[in-house]
C-alpha cells in the first residue's frame, strides 16, 4: 500500500535522525536514483529510513530498491523558499523582463521598417525572424541541461540579458541583413540561454498550488515592457526623424542605440533582486538520457506544441501585414505608424489577460485553457488570411486580429511552462524546458520562414491559411493529450 504524501500544513514534519543525509544524496543522485547500498548511515537502518522517507512523500521509488528525490524532498533542503507566490524572486524576475522587453520589443515594432528602407524583401525578414526564434529556442536546450547539470544559472541569465544590447548594438550598425540577422541572433541566443534557468529559478521560489499566478504575473511583467518598448520606439522614430540625417536608416539607428539603456537596467535588477536557491549540480546527468528519460505524456505534449508551433509565425509578420493592408488608403509611412499601434494594443491585451489567464488555469486546469488559447491562435492567423481575401482595410478588424493575438500569446506564455511543471520532475525541470523551446524554436524556423516564403512567391491569403491550419491541427493534438490518462 502507498502511503499518501504529507498535505502542506505550513511547517515541517519531525524527521527521522539521518534524514537530512539520505534527502541530499538523493538530490545529489538526480534522475539515476540512490540506492540503499549507497547510503551511508551510522545508525538507522538505510532501508527503512527510506521507506519511511517515502511515507512523507520526500522520496519516491523509481524501481526497485533505487529512490528518487520528490518535489517536497526538494523544498524541506531549500528552507530559503520564499513564503507567497509574490516575493522578491517574482518581483524582480517581472522587472527583470520588464526592462528586458522595454530593449528588444522596441527593435521588433520598427524593424520591419528599417528594413523596408534598406529595401529589404517580406521573405528576408521571415527569415531572420525565423532564424533567430531558432537560435533560442535550440540554446534553450542546451541551457537547461547545463544548469541541471553543473548548476550555476544566475550567472548564465545575467550572461543572457547582457548579450541582448550587444544584440541591438549589432542592429544599429547594419548597412544590410547579414549584420541584422548577426544582431537577432545574439540577441535570441541571449534570450535563450536566460529563459529556462529563470523559469526554473522561478518555479522554486513558490508553491505548485500557485505557479499559474507567478508565470502570469512574470508574464504580465514581460508584457508590459513590450508595451512602453513600441511606443518608445514610435515616439522616438518620430523625434529623431526631426533631425537632418544624411541617410534616412540613420534615424533607426538612433532608436536602436536608445534601447541600450533598458537593455543595461534589466541586468542590473537580476543580479541584485533574484536569489537563485543554488541547487546542486547533477555531474551524473547526461543530455541524451535526460530526453529519453522525460515522461512518455510530457513528450506527447511536446508534439503537439511543436505542431501549433509549426503554423505559430513571428508577429513580425502580423505589423507587415497590417502595413501592406493599410498602405493603399494612407501611405506606407503612416500605414508603418499605425501597424506599430495596433501591436502595442496586442501587448496591451496580452498584459491585461496574463495574470487572469494565470488564475484561471489554477482554478480549473492549465491545460485546458492552453487549448483554448491555441484555439484563438488559430483564428488569428484566419482571420488575417480572410482580410487580404477582402482587402480589408478597416482598423476595426485589424484591432480585432490584434486583440486576438495578445490573447492567445498570453495563454501560450504563461501556460505552455506551466503545464510543463505539473508533467516533469523537479530534477530535469530546467532541461524540460529547454525541450519546451527547442520544439517551439525549431517550429518557428518552419513557420516564419514559410510564411515570408509563400506570401512572397504565391500570395499572402494562402501563407496565412497554411499557418492557420497547422495551428488548428495543433489545438486538435493538445485536445487529444488531455483526453489520455497519465502514464
Amino acid at each position: 500500500m502507498t502511503s499518501e504524501p504529507l498535505k502542506s500544513t505550513g511547517r515541517q514534519p519531525e524527521l527521522p535522525p539521518g534524514s537530512e543525509v539520505v534527502l541530499e544524496q538523493a538530490r545529489r543522485a538526480g534522475q539515476v536514483g540512490v540506492t540503499t547500498d549507497d547510503l551511508a548511515l551510522d545508525g538507522p537502518d538505510a532501508a527503512m529510513l527510506a521507506e519511511r522517507l517515502v511515507d512523507l512523500g520526500l522520496l519516491r521509488v523509481q524501481r526497485a530498491g533505487h529512490y528518487t528525490l520528490t518535489e517536497q524532498g526538494q523544498t524541506m533542503l531549500t528552507p530559503g523558499k520564499e513564503p507567497g507566490w509574490f516575493n522578491r524572486t517574482v518581483l524582480g524576475a517581472g522587472l527583470t523582463s520588464a526592462l528586458g522587453d522595454f530593449c528588444y520589443e522596441t527593435t521588433t515594432v520598427i524593424l520591419p521598417g528599417f528594413l523596408a528602407v534598406l529595401g529589404i524583401p517580406a521573405a528576408a525578414l521571415g527569415i531572420i525572424e525565423g532564424v533567430a526564434d531558432a537560435v533560442a529556442s535550440f540554446t534553450k536546450m542546451v541551457a537547461g541541461h547545463v544548469a541541471d547539470r553543473f548548476g550555476h544559472r544566475k550567472a548564465l541569465v545575467l550572461l543572457g540579458y547582457g548579450l541582448t544590447p550587444a544584440g541591438q548594438a549589432l542592429i544599429a550598425l547594419a548597412l544590410g541583413w547579414p549584420l541584422i540577422l548577426l544582431g537577432r541572433i545574439a540577441s535570441w541566443f541571449g534570450k535563450g540561454l536566460r529563459g529556462p534557468l529563470r523559469d526554473a529559478i522561478i518555479v522554486q521560489a513558490i508553491t505548485p498550488e500557485t505557479r499559474g499566478r507567478a508565470f502570469g504575473f512574470h508574464r504580465a511583467m514581460d508584457t508590459l515592457g513590450a508595451i512602453f518598448g513600441p511606443l518608445l520606439g514610435i515616439w522616438a522614430l518620430g523625434w529623431a526623424q526631426g533631425f537632418d540625417w544624411p541617410d534616412p536608416a540613420d534615424a533607426f539607428r538612433m532608436v536602436f542605440w536608445l534601447t541600450l539603456i533598458p537593455g543595461a537596467l534589466a541586468v542590473l535588477a537580476f543580479l541584485t533582486l533574484v536569489r537563485d536557491p543554488e541547487r546542486s549540480p547533477n555531474p551524473e546527468l547526461r543530455l541524451v538520457s535526460s530526453l529519453t528519460g522525460l515522461p512518455a505524456r510530457f513528450r506527447r505534449y511536446l508534439g503537439a506544441v511543436g505542431l501549433f508551433g509549426l503554423g505559430d509565425f513571428s508577429h513580425s509578420l502580423l505589423i507587415l501585414a497590417a502595413t501592406t493592408l493599410l498602405t493603399p488608403g494612407t501611405g506606407v509611412v503612416q500605414a508603418a505608424q499605425v501597424a506599430g499601434l495596433l501591436y502595442v494594443l496586442r501587448n496591451i491585451v496580452q498584459l491585461a489577460a496574463s495574470y487572469p489567464v494565470g488564475a484561471l488555469a489554477d482554478r480549473i486546469g492549465a491545460a485546458r485553457v492552453l487549448v483554448a488559447g491555441y484555439a484563438l491562435g488559430a483564428l488569428t492567423a484566419g482571420l488575417v488570411a480572410a482580410a487580404f481575401v477582402a482587402g480589408a482595410d478597416s482598423l476595426w478588424l485589424l484591432a480585432t486580429i490584434f486583440a486576438t493575438a495578445g490573447l492567445y500569446v498570453a495563454v501560450q506564455e504563461a501556460l505552455e511552462a506551466t503545464v510543463t511543471a505539473d508533467l516533469v520532475s523537479e530534477d530535469t525541470l530546467a532541461t524540460s524546458y529547454g525541450a519546451l523551446g527547442a520544439v517551439n524554436g525549431a517550429a518557428k524556423l518552419f513557420s516564419s520562414s514559410a510564411v515570408g516564403l509563400i506570401w512572397t512567391l504565391a500570395s499572402p491569403v494562402l501563407a496565412f491559411a497554411v499557418a492557420g491550419g497547422l495551428m488548428v491541427a495543433g489545438t486538435l493534438a493538445m485536445i487529444r493529450i488531455r483526453a489520455t490518462p497519465t502514464t
